[in-house]
């Protein structure tokens, strides 16, 4: 699917002991939440038409490319969604419409002095990874298709696979469904650039108010091998959304499974 005139935006901080894990939880203690569990705001990973780095177009299919530089490097296994963006007459973000989810990748360096989230998150082409397919979201609300997923993860080094993130189910993020759109518009018109965030209404008008937004709505905790290993090259990658009321003898061919699946270079 062509997603190059689609905006691409995360959700920092929306499962439990995610920053933690991954020695991000510094960077916000400034940032003020309404809630204690509340994600700790939006940050942009593509801006299509503009022309900083986040104007180069990151999302992979089937290959992870490092920097050519030392890098520090994970797998923060998401689930992403397709919005249609609704705007007002004053052209602030009116209503979000979820249209269909995917698995991805949206793979991380824990890069010392960034100022940004964003200047850890793309380095060039295919320093991210999407799913295979997508998923139709009939309601974006309990009772939904979503209800059923879970999402884990795993990396294969050298003929061995390891859990990578948690199985986790996905009504288990902090903030989902209504909440979770209530407060991504919120943010999308209100958010101020202080420490690590950014002032993402700047950024939507900057890019012209695209119709419809990319949103990874937040990593899963590490498991005990995420948590203490970098990505090398070699390594393959899988991000994997599957319907937990299917029993495994089915889920290799099933069509409600969705992965990322990259080979990292």
């Amino acid at each position: 699917m062509e997603l190059k005139n689609v905006i691409g935006l995360g959700v920092a901080g929306n499962f439990a002991h995610h920053l933690e894990q991954a020695g991000e939880l510094e960077d916000f203690k400034d940032v003020v939440t309404a809630e204690v569990d509340a994600p700790k705001g939006i940050f942009p990973f593509y801006l299509p038409g503009s022309d900083s780095f986040l104007g180069l177009y990151s999302i992979g299919t089937d290959k992870l490319e490092l920097p050519d530089y030392e890098a520090n490097a994970q797998v923060e296994p998401e689930i992403a969604v397709l919005f249609n963006i609704v705007y007002d007459e004053r052209q602030q973000v009116l209503d979000l419409q979820a249209q269909k989810f995917t698995t991805f990748n949206d793979c991380t360096i824990r890069k010392e002095g960034a100022k940004k989230i964003s200047e850890k998150k793309s380095w060039g082409p295919n320093s991210k990874g999407i799913g295979d397919k997508w998923i139709e979201i009939d309601k974006f609300e309990e009772g939904g298709v979503m209800d059923h997923y879970h999402l884990c993860s795993f990396v294969k080094r050298e003929g061995v696979l390891h859990p990578y993130g948690v199985d986790a189910p996905l009504p288990g993020y902090s903030y989902f469904y209504g909440k979770l759109k209530a407060w991504l518009i919120d943010k999308m018109n209100t958010q101020v650039d202080f420490g690590p965030l950014e002032n993402i209404a700047a950024h939507l008008k900057a890019c012209g108010y695209p119709k419809q937004a990319l949103i990874s709505i937040g990593a899963t905790a590490y498991a005990d091998f995420g948590e203490h290993n970098y990505l090398q090259s070699g390594d393959e990658i899988y991000v994997i959304a599957y319907d937990a009321r299917e029993d495994d003898s089915s889920l290799a061919l099933s069509e409600s499974k969705v992965m990322v699946q990259q080979k990292v270079q």
